[in-house]
């Protein structure tokens, strides 16, 4: 190797048996690292080598953690990879630590950010016209409708952000009285009212769908006034309309509506306790747990300080680590909860006879992450340290401050779809290997976990938190720029998701059966 590029590894915990390979290109056999062994083989970066002898069946331990038994014997500066490690049975759900929550951290003052408020209380960050949807049968229609609005009407209305289309795969077809039924229905009707929405609900239906219009917003669930009506919804199957275009034309006299009250909102000075932010990542390396999820958890620490909802969430991303969790439950029903929750999904896997192991991906074990178990481990950190202070399942809204496991699927679109469902106004997104990532109805703020991530793909990331692995700047100090870009974001400032216009479909989590 190149005589003036030094090795660098990262050792999290003195504990540890193993550490992970910092130099963008990996480091060849034969490299003496900095206190340690001298490597007997080519390691990638981003994977592990052996500080030591680790024989046959030795436990393999990172963030202080048995993230598995080596399968075979590995000499001090081997490559310790998935193909080598046997995957720990998971943790039970009996015999947990109560809880033992950490002591709340001061408060955080004075920070704040420009938003919309709404009249439920509730603060967006964006103020956009959403049309949500009844079945995926509108889609098509509902898709020229908004590039119409987008065209002809936004031009108009200069305060308006944007117009999107709350479609899904949901509304027919399906077993709409079974018992996880409830969980896309809510998801659909509690994306109607995000907070970025202003509170304005447009409905587009077929007419025979199972998922009729009341049943998706029965009376009561989306606030009236003088100067807000109920919900409008245009009925395609109504025998008024006669041709498409009667059809196109009722959508945009019910958006002309919508769209005066929204442009005569303006943004106010709000406390930073109006975010809800979603913590996710996807794409994931080995860097996520050393930097950028550790950046996003001391950043987590300042939102709740400051009294912001932060939801965690990703079940099977967290599901090795349930004693952290209940531990760290700031009451016994909140670990309650955590535990109700993750038994559930544990059955909902089975039932498809899968479980956490099918998590990983091609690209998280390239990217250094050996198994679930040690990814978990470098997921939970974006949770930060403190107390977690409530739980909610699939599909419902947030209702309380402070730090909240969401419990979702760990794709990445279901749950950035819950969490939107959740009343989710900010969202931050950390990856590795890279992903185009984005949602229309919410700004993304991407992280990426390594100085080469940044650097290609420098107009898609919006903080590189590799610095922190190169030693050029610290967690504290990662995690503070996160903060202040959120407050940024929050106040109008485009992410690279949004100045592309790139964005993710929305999909449902459908546990319930399709007939």
């Amino acid at each position: 190797m190149n005589a003036t590029v030094l090795p660098r590894i990262i050792r999290i915990h003195p504990t540890d048996n193993v550490a992970v390979v910092v130099n963008d290109a990996g480091l060849p056999a034969g490299t003496a690292l900095p206190g340690g062994p001298t490597l007997v083989q080519a390691i990638p970066q981003g994977h592990k080598v052996a500080l030591s002898d680790l024989p046959a069946d030795t436990p393999v331990r990172r963030y202080n953690v048995v993230i598995g038994h080596t399968a075979m014997d590995i000499p001090a500066g081997g490559w310790v990879n998935e193909q080598r490690l046997v995957m720990p049975e998971v943790r039970s759900l009996q015999g947990l630590p109560a809880p033992q929550p950490p002591t709340e951290l001061p408060p955080l003052q004075g920070y704040t950010f420009q938003g919309y408020r709404n009249a439920d209380g509730s603060v967006g960050t964006r103020n956009l016209l959403a049309v949500t949807t009844t079945v995926q049968c509108v889609a098509g229609v509902l898709e020229f409708a908004v590039e119409r609005i987008r065209k002809d009407l936004l031009p108009r209305y200069p305060n308006v952000d944007g117009v999107v289309g709350l479609t899904h795969s949901y509304g027919c077809g399906v077993a709409i009285d079974a018992p996880d039924a409830i969980i896309p229905i809510r998801t659909v009707r509690n994306l109607a009212t995000n907070p970025n929405f202003g509170g304005e609900v447009m409905v587009l239906s077929l007419g025979c769908e199972k998922l009729q219009p009341d049943r998706l917003l029965p009376p009561g669930a989306i606030p009236i006034s003088d100067e807000r009506p109920a919900p409008g919804v245009v009925v395609l199957q109504d025998e008024k309309h006669v041709g498409f275009m009667s059809m196109i034309d009722a959508i945009l006299r019910q958006a002309e509506g919508h769209l005066k009250r929204l442009n005569a909102r303006e943004r106010e000075t709000c406390p930073v306790s109006e975010l809800v932010v979603g913590v996710q990542c996807g794409g994931s390396d080995a860097f996520s747990g050393v930097t950028a999820n550790p950046a996003v958890g001391f950043a987590t620490d300042l939102l709740v300080r400051a009294g912001a909802t932060v939801m965690f969430s990703e079940n099977t991303e967290v599901r090795d680590a349930v004693d952290q969790l209940t531990r760290r439950a700031a009451t016994q029903e909140v670990a309650d909860a955590i535990v109700r929750e993750l038994g559930w999904y544990d059955a909902y896997l089975a039932r498809g006879q899968a479980d956490r192991s099918a998590n990983t991906t091609p690209g998280n074990k390239k990217g250094g992450l050996s198994n679930i178990v040690e990814k978990a481990m470098g997921s939970i950190v974006k949770s930060g340290n403190g107390p977690i202070h409530g739980v909610i399942a699939p599909g419902e809204k947030v209702r309380q401050k402070g730090l909240i496991f969401a419990a979702t699927p760990a794709s990445d679109f279901i749950c950035g779809t819950l969490q939107l469902a959740a009343g989710m106004n900010l969202h931050i997104f950390t990856t590795g290997r890279g992903t185009p990532y984005g949602l229309a109805e919410c700004p993304v703020i991407k992280v990426a976990t390594r100085n080469d991530l940044a650097r290609r793909w420098h107009d898609l990331m919006d903080v590189n938190a590799g610095r922190i692995a190169s030693g050029d700047a610290t967690i504290e100090e990662l995690g503070w720029e996160l903060f202040r870009c959120m407050l940024a974001v929050a106040s109008g400032q485009k992410t690279w998701a949004e100045r592309w216009g790139l964005h993710n479909d929305l999909v449902l989590f459908n546990p319930a059966p399709v007939t």
